[in-house]
């Protein structure tokens, strides 16, 4: 496993990911973006908040189906030690169909979101990250 370290969070993943160059001009929140091949790609971010995961938890599930995602899935869940929504989508546009996984936590008044876009059927994309976000610690 490598580790990858920001200063302010930390997280390990698997030597068949590769760290992307973050694009914090269209993205100043981006933290992280890690790809594996052409077909899944994982997006992390974080900011300040003042909501909580309940009332996130709402929108999030209205701004996915406003952009035409299917929610799969979308409950709470205990991951890294931390409570958390954790949602599967799928989303069918134009250009190319794919599952969403996303995984939110709220801590400190900051939320941190992390988000894989895989077209991977097998399910290995899907356990890889979840294995990621279980290693996922918030550095005081």
């Amino acid at each position: 496993m490598k580790t990858f370290n920001t200063g302010k969070v930390t997280f390990e993943y698997p030597p068949a990911w590769e760290v992307e160059k973050a694009d914090i001009l269209s993205n100043p929140d981006c933290i992280a973006t890690l790809s594996k091949g052409q077909d899944n790609l994982i997006n992390a971010v974080m900011f300040p908040t003042a909501t909580n995961l309940e009332d996130y938890k709402v929108l999030m599930e209205d701004m996915i189906s406003d952009d035409g995602g299917v929610i799969l899935a979308s409950d709470f869940t205990e991951i890294a030690g931390k409570s958390a929504i954790k949602l599967h989508a799928n989303m069918d546009t134009p250009e190319i169909n794919f599952d969403m996984h996303t995984y939110v936590f709220i801590e400190y008044k900051t939320i941190y979101i992390f988000e894989l876009r895989t077209l991977d059927i097998s399910g290995e994309s899907e356990r890889e990250f979840k294995n990621i976000i279980s290693t996922f610690e918030i550095l005081k």
